[in-house]
């Protein structure tokens, strides 16, 4: 193919909507062929899910022409196919994810060993480029969501958007971990491989260079992760903590568990109601029945419950965790196991 040939399908694909604004891999037939060998014993005209608003139906065929498109391996079709089935899924609520004005994409977050044998970044600068299968993986299921979803521009009124909606993928840095990861959590084995789907909002970098005290770590991220404006303070639902590696040594060197973490955050992270009220997102119907709306002294938690906050580990060296505000108890995570 021509240098010429190329650009006028780029140019094509792009004046007709059918990409992220980026440059794509044309979805030839013998492209395609070798992205279904990435699961040779599926059907390529399985339906995989009806993707809103336009309520296209996504093929596996169909989803291996995304996967083409962004760049992906063979590989990493079934991690695609697993985060678009998580999506799918009614807690998740696609249907008005896709044509929010909340600044939400969807995070996928593989654990596993197929995060080892792929790649997938789970360690330094784990939200950012460099990594071919976090950044086409991602890149994938967004465009599935736009070309057979139709959330592409003046569908998807997300007033601000965030660099996620061109991909968002990462992997938990399981050897990193003191505690159980994510999906054995979830109740999955180790040997077992999953994707988990966030409505996440951009990652904040929480930073405490200085405290090492499991509680002084817990004030710096109470603090940082109930500001007034976040979401969920007013709709709670699964919010994402990333601990930094270094945080995570602290706390469990100091004999905290993950849900001692997440105890703490579920009681500390709060604002008063005479601050929430008449402000944000206050008139929502999601605020847990056992907040007194009858006295501003009453503390308004980001979770429902100790166990909705996500925490899992990531990223480098460094005195730094990151926290991903989410839309709130609207979109709530999805775990998927990977086949």
């Amino acid at each position: 193919m021509s240098e010429e040939q190329l650009d006028a399908i780029n140019d094509y694909f792009y004046e007709r909507g059918w990409t992220d604004g980026l440059p794509i891999v044309p979805p030839t037939g013998e492209r395609v062929a070798a992205m279904l060998e990435g699961m040779p014993r599926r059907d390529p005209d399985e339906l995989i899910g009806v993707i809103p608003p336009k309520m296209g139906r996504a093929t596996l065929r169909q989803v291996a022409v995304n996967a083409v498109m962004a760049g992906c391996k063979p590989e990493y079709l079934p991690v695609v196919v697993a985060a678009l089935q998580a999506v799918s899924e009614p807690d998740y609520g696609l249907d008005h994810r896709q044509t929010t004005t909340h600044a939400g994409a969807p995070l996928i977050i593989v654990n596993g060993p197929i995060a080892k044998s792929l790649r997938i970044n789970c360690g330094t600068g784990l939200f950012g480029p460099g990594w071919r299968a976090n950044a086409t993986i991602g890149r994938a299921l967004r465009l599935v969501l736009v070309n057979i979803g139709g959330a592409g521009p003046g569908v998807d009124c997300s007033q601000a958007g965030h660099p996620g909606k061109y991909t968002f993928c990462i992997a938990e840095y399981e050897e990193a971990n003191p505690w159980e990861p994510l999906h054995v959590e979830r109740g999955y084995r180790r040997d077992q491989s999953t994707v988990t789907v966030v409505n996440a909002e951009a990652p904040h970098s929480m930073t405490e260079n200085i405290r090492t005290d499991p509680g002084e770590i817990v004030r710096t991220f109470a603090s940082s992760m109930s500001g007034l404006g976040v979401n969920n303070l007013y709709s709670q639902g699964h919010p994402v903590l990333v601990l930094g590696i270094e945080h995570a040594r602290y706390l469990a060197a100091a004999g905290w568990s993950k849900r001692d973490v997440k105890v703490a955050l579920f009681e500390r992270a709060r604002q008063p109601w005479g601050l929430v009220k008449d402000r944000g997102k206050s008139k929502g119907p999601f605020f847990p029945e056992w907040v007194d709306r009858s006295d501003d002294t009453a503390m308004v938690p980001i979770v429902g419950a100790a166990d909705d906050l996500i925490v899992i580990v990531g990223g480098g060296a460094g005195g730094k965790s990151m926290f991903l505000p989410t839309a709130g108890a609207q979109s709530l995570s999805v775990t998927r196991l990977i086949v």
